[in-house]
């Protein structure tokens, strides 16, 4: 085994240890948990969708986020600063490419990794699991000019199976410095996906 795998393997093994990484479907709620077990066939469907009608953006840039297999990443890549944009991809709009980047960052929190998109008129934050090599992310989104939301987990609003705000997605590597994170059955769309670059 490699040095950097074993560092990366340490560091894993430390992150599970604490208690936000004690397992990510321990904080999930059911109804995100068959959201993210969907993931592969919403992501066709949305695909799918993309590919069958009208949307606002630049197309080419659906094919070069999407059609790369999601690999790995260690933690310690993931780290800092990043230049994030949305796509959505299904449900309203065929797709929407959004050519805006925005400022996203990745940083140690308790333990854990935190994600937060920090502008733009739609906002983010959540933690990130380790999930075979991969990453889950549980969030909330907020507009700009409302307080940070966060994930309401096993205890969502009265009345509401699922908070609209609620988020759960796949934060895999595609490319050096280049990651896609997966956010299926969102408000808006079949799927988001924002495109993280530095």
């Amino acid at each position: 085994m490699g040095g950097t795998l074993k560092t990366f393997m340490a560091l894993v093994l430390s992150l599970a240890s604490t208690p936000v990484f004690a397992g990510w479907r321990d904080e999930a709620a059911p109804a995100d948990i068959a959201r993210i077990e969907q993931l592969p066939q919403i992501r066709q469907a949305a695909i799918q969708d993309a590919q069958h009608g009208q949307g606002r953006g630049d197309w080419h840039v659906i094919p070069r986020v999407m059609e790369p297999e999601g690999r790995g990443i260690p933690a310690q890549a993931l780290v800092g600063n990043w230049r994030c944009r949305q796509i959505k991809l299904g449900r309203m709009s065929s797709y929407m490419v959004y050519d805006q980047w925005f400022s996203c960052n990745i940083r140690p929190i308790n333990g854990g990794l935190q994600l937060q998109k920090m502008n733009g008129s739609q906002r983010f934050v959540g933690l990130l699991f380790p999930e075979n090599g991969a990453w889950v992310y549980l969030g909330a989104s907020s507009v700009k000019g409302e307080p940070w939301h966060s994930y309401s987990g096993r205890a969502p609003s009265i009345g509401a199976q699922v908070t609209p705000d609620d988020q759960i997605g796949l934060l895999t590597g595609i490319g050096d410095n280049h990651l896609r994170l997966e956010i299926p059955a969102a408000q808006e769309s079949l799927l988001d996906i924002v495109e993280f670059a530095r």
